[in-house]
């Protein structure tokens, strides 16, 4: 049974140019994605710091009549939404999927939050017959998922004419640090973030994670290999950092816990998060693995050889993880693990 979005959405679509267009053309080897999510000040930061994403713009999809203004765009149909140029090489439209569904409660077609009316309800606006069918797939993978109680309803619809919003809308986030900070606060789209997801990625399939990963990093963290010592990326830094899962961004390590166990491999006294490494028996009884909780990625194998007071070594592959430096922490979304280094 359609919701009240999508037939909402489709009257408009009716009447509005079939073709998948926007006034911002995406470059030679880029592609567009295009989602709304109720606010486009709060959905354009997590885009923004994807590593394959060249340009994240708020504006107006799925209305009617052309050049709508903040001022009259929910009278025109439209929502808003963001147009995120991407290289297809570096990130896949399902990843940007992934995260898409992550800024959203995508049970509410009424709005999203506190902002409430069509102009804020959720869709995802397809630019090719690909992305319609991975659109679809996920909402489906979603909704089998029991994540949510009550049902999905987010519409998926062909992409039309995107504008976009005026220049005091771009980046307001960035421009208006202490107003956007209040405001999202008091949203409550944090919190419910929170508490569905736990700030989790969910993990790709089999199929996009070879995409995502060299060969090495999955066999390692999928198929339980191990990479050869004294030749991977991390067993000889010394740069001050975490280590976080390659496959779902989880913090797993610091540099502050590591040492130099002289095995090859990056090794380390204790993970910087207690609950996010997950302690499994190998299948002969002799050695005890390590996962990662929310990925269940193989990192490697605990031993209790390491340094004292604690005596554990927590033996990593390089391959299952990626080292974001200090410098970066905030830019990444890590600046809660700055505090550790404060000092350093």
């Amino acid at each position: 049974m359609p919701t009240i979005c999508t037939v909402i959405f489709s009257s408009f679509l009716l009447l509005a140019s079939g073709c998948s267009m926007s006034s911002q053309g995406s470059t030679p080897g880029t592609q567009k994605a295009t989602f709304a999510g109720g606010c486009f000040w709060c959905l354009q930061p997590p885009f923004d710091k994807l590593e394959g994403v060249k340009k994240v713009i708020v504006g107006y999809a799925g209305g009617i009549g052309e050049k709508p203004t903040y001022e009259d765009y929910a009278k025109k149909g439209y929502v808003e939404a963001i147009e995120v140029i991407y290289d297809p090489a570096k990130i896949s439209y399902q990843q940007l999927l992934e995260v898409f569904w992550q800024q959203i409660d995508p049970t509410d077609s009424g709005g999203q939050f506190y902002d409430r009316g069509h102009h804020y309800s959720p869709a995802v606006f397809y630019h090719t017959e690909e992305q319609k069918q991975l659109a679809q797939a996920s909402e489906a993978q979603l909704a089998a998922s029991g994540r949510f109680k009550s049902p999905i309803r987010v519409a998926v619809l062909p992409a039309t004419t995107f504008y976009p919003a005026e220049g005091y809308h771009q980046d307001y986030y960035k421009k208006n640090q202490i107003q956007y900070q209040r405001y999202h606060q008091a949203s409550g789209r944090e919190e419910f973030k929170q508490k569905a997801w736990g700030g989790k990625v969910p993990k790709p399939n089999p199929a996009e994670l070879k995409k995502q990963l060299t060969p090495m990093q999955y066999r390692v963290t999928q198929e339980n290999a191990t990479e050869p010592p004294f030749q991977n990326a991390y067993w000889n830094n010394h740069r001050e950092g975490i280590y976080v899962d390659v496959v779902s961004g989880e913090p797993l390590f610091t540099s502050l816990d590591k040492f130099d166990s002289g095995c090859g491999w990056p090794s380390f006294t204790k993970p910087v998060e207690q609950g996010e490494i997950v302690e499994k028996t190998d299948a002969d009884g002799r050695r005890t693995e390590v996962r990662s909780k929310n990925a269940d990625s193989h990192l490697g194998h605990v031993f209790n050889d390491g340094p004292k007071p604690g005596g554990q070594r927590f033996c990593i592959n390089s391959a299952s993880l990626r080292f974001i430096p200090k410098e970066d922490l905030e830019k990444e979304g890590y600046g809660k693990y700055l505090k550790l280094f404060k000092g350093k």
